[in-house]
Order: C-alpha cells, then sequence, then structure tokens
C-alpha cells in the first residue's frame, strides 16, 4: 500500500516495490515537466547518475513528455574519468537514459578539463543562462546529494559548480558497494559537484532513495536534526519537494 507522510516542508512517499515507486514517481515528474513546458518554451532539468534513480528514469522514458524542448544537466562526475569508463556519471546517464530521448540539449561535464577551475565556471555559466525547473536527486550513504559531503556541504554556497578534491571515505566505498570499483583505492580522490544551493534552487526537487542500503541515512534524513552533518536535510526546508521511497528504505523510521 502507498503511503503518504510529511517531515517538514517535504511530502515523503513510500512504496512496497521499487517498481511501484519508478512507475508513481515517473508519472509525477511527467506531470511536472508537462506544467513546466506550459508556462516555459523549455524546461531545463539536472539528473543524478545512480542505479537507484533507474527504476524512475526507466519508467519517465515511457511517459507522455516532448523531451525535444528539454534541456538535460547532471550533477557531478569524477576528476581523471573519462566518459567512457564503467563509472564515468556522464557515460551511466548518456547510455542508460539520455541517448533513448530526444533532447533538445545535454550539457555534460569534462572530468578530464585541465583546468578544473575553468571547467566548474564553464557549467555554471550554462546553469546561469538555462535556471533550472527541476531536479532529480539521490542521497548518499553518508548523507550527500552530489558530491556535497558532510565536510563540504555550504547551505548557502556562492558558487554554482566547484570541485571536491578529497571525497571522504564513506564516499568512496559507497562506489566500491556499487561495483564501479574493485576497492577505495581505485576511486578518484576528487569530482566536480554542483552546489547544495543549485540543487535546491529548482522550485521542484524530487529525490529518490530505495533499497535497505538506505535505510539509516533515510532515518537520519528524516529523523535527526537539519544540518550540515546530513547534507541531504536540506530538502525538509524545500517548499516543493518530493521523497520517494520503497518500505525497504523506509525500514527503520519510527512513525
Amino acid at each position: 500500500m502507498h503511503e503518504e507522510f510529511w517531515v517538514d516542508l517535504l511530502r515523503v512517499h513510500c512504496y512496497p516495490s521499487r517498481d511501484e515507486l519508478g512507475a508513481s514517481c515517473a508519472k509525477f515528474a511527467a506531470e511536472q515537466i508537462r506544467a513546466i513546458l506550459a508556462e516555459k518554451e523549455e524546461a531545463n532539468l539536472i539528473f543524478a547518475s545512480s542505479p537507484s534513480q533507474m527504476d524512475v528514469l526507466n519508467a519517465l522514458r515511457r511517459e507522455d513528455v516532448d523531451w525535444s524542448r528539454v534541456n538535460a544537466f547532471h550533477m557531478d562526475e569524477y576528476i581523471g574519468i573519462a566518459p567512457d569508463h564503467k563509472a564515468s556519471f556522464v557515460g551511466y546517464l548518456r547510455d542508460n537514459f539520455f541517448q533513448y530521448l530526444p533532447l533538445k540539449n545535454t550539457f555534460y561535464m569534462n572530468g578530464l578539463a585541465e583546468d578544473i577551475e575553468a571547467e566548474c565556471e564553464r557549467y555554471s555559466a550554462l546553469l546561469r543562462e538555462h535556471p533550472i525547473d527541476l531536479t532529480f536527486a539521490g542521497i548518499g550513504e553518508n548523507g550527500h546529494m552530489a558530491f556535497n559531503d558532510p565536510y563540504l556541504a555550504d547551505f548557502f554556497d556562492p558558487k554554482l559548480v566547484k570541485p571536491n578534491l578529497s571525497l571522504d571515505e564513506e564516499c568512496r566505498m559507497q562506489q566500491v558497494h556499487d561495483k564501479w570499483f574493485s576497492c577505495e583505492a581505485e576511486v578518484p580522490q576528487g569530482a566536480i559537484t554542483l552546489t547544495m544551493p543549485t540543487l535546491l534552487r529548482a522550485p521542484v526537487l524530487i529525490v529518490i532513495s530505495p533499497s535497505e542500503t538506505k535505510s539509516a541515512i533515510v532515518q537520519k534524513c528524516l529523523e535527526g536534526p537539519v544540518g550540515l552533518a546530513v547534507p541531504a536535510t536540506a530538502m525538509r526546508l524545500h517548499k516543493n519537494a518530493q521523497l520517494f521511497l520503497d518500505t525497504a528504505a523506509a525500514a527503520l523510521l519510527n512513525r
């Protein structure tokens, strides 16, 4: 049975299975995109690159959306990783989602750029030219969004895009758990990331966090204090944020 409840300003949706979560979230997201396109010529969307997003993204491909009027951004990329590397976030979204849609524009970060600060500014300029309407986000096992790890996140960051040159151990081990790398030593030390204000500035925020591996951090996000120790708690203060869980991810909640 589908369950809904509120935590501060955040509306939480919980489904018995990932398939049901994916179908319902995709339907909701498509409605939001169509509403944006009814008011504007183009919609500007940010996508997260993670297997946790794919139930929704696969279902979203089947929804009635005029993708030819959509500009797509992604939220992070490893420094020093080529798009054809199996762990590349660019490659993951391109191969599993973007290539199937007739998008107007797809804007990619370049993790191989010689000047990373200049690459951050290039991507920032694109974001300024295309104000974001909707962000699809996930929650990292350490509570990050994109690569805004607890020690780096800033809810009032003046930057749109910045490098994180020292990914923390829990963040890097998540990439090993997801089988993108065989050990922590293989995981790059740094990444380019959209900042927290960039992710949260979108009028619509859709956060997708299924599976039992996220149950502990989901509990912290919903039952702990809002703060930088768990950056994703900021979603609780967004005026139009929706969190989609399955029962496995919600298993530790005391409600």
